[in-house]
């Protein structure tokens, strides 16, 4: 079975209870690349592959970038500083659910040597230190290394199930809204960076119904899993 099999280290039903980070979701958003353990209430970035929208507004969750550059496979175990260098990297058009990555502190493939996991639909950032030294890749699409100095074209719309968002590059800040979820199944998450520990999250929710949330210019990531498409009402 692998590695594939496990739950993201963050994952928990219902809401991560975030505490004095809340306190500081409005100053926390600056920090700075990525790496983390997701939380949701399917296990971690969960399910759906993005949908093409109309042609009137950009979509976030259905472009691929035009030339992939590709760092290293979606398979295979990886030495840091040997085999991949430090930095961030994205993986997109995920689509089964199956695709799971692992940040290690060793090569034990102990539980103690876990420092960040992830189960993807879509796309996800993640950002491999220095310190670390072991990223695994199982059933992903390939990784390519991000600029993060590079601005894209931010979208005003995106897929409800397409992963994780790059303020500023891949979706614009403002509120946006998510409507006729069901189930708590939509989790959402505004993060301040791609190491996807739990002082990665500024803010997070499930949510059934409408979703609204306001993403911070000063947020460097967005994450949605199980939720319906959505739109930005300012």
């Amino acid at each position: 079975m692998g590695m594939k099999g496990k739950v993201a280290l963050g994952a928990v039903v219902g809401v991560v209870v975030i505490g004095a980070v809340s306190a500081n979701a409005g100053n926390a958003g600056n920090g700075g690349n990525d790496s983390g353990s997701g939380k949701s209430g399917k296990g971690s970035s969960a399910s759906a592959q993005s949908k093409p929208r109309g042609e009137k507004a950009k979509d976030a969750g259905t472009t691929e970038v035009a030339e992939k550059k590709v760092a290293f496979s979606g398979d295979g175990d990886f030495e840091v500083g040997t085999d991949v260098k430090p930095g961030t990297y994205r993986t997109t058009g995920n689509s089964d659910g199956m695709c799971y990555w692992e940040r290690a502190k060793d090569a034990s493939g102990e539980m103690d040597s876990l420092l960040a996991n992830d189960n993807v639909t879509g796309t996800s950032y993640v950002t491999v230190k220095a310190t670390d030294k072991l990223f695994k890749s199982s059933d992903c699409n390939d990784w390519e290394a991000v600029d993060l100095k590079a601005k894209g074209s931010p979208a005003s719309e995106m897929a409800g199930d397409g992963g994780m968002f790059r303020v500023g590059a891949d979706i614009a800040p403002g509120t946006y809204k998510s409507t006729g979820n069901a189930d708590d199944s939509c989790y959402w998450e505004r993060d301040k960076d791609a190491e996807h520990s739990m002082d990665s999250i500024v803010a997070n929710n499930n949510v059934n119904g409408t979703a609204v949330v306001t993403i911070s210019s000063s947020d460097v990531y967005f994450k949605t899993a199980g939720c319906k498409d959505w739109k930005k009402t300012g």
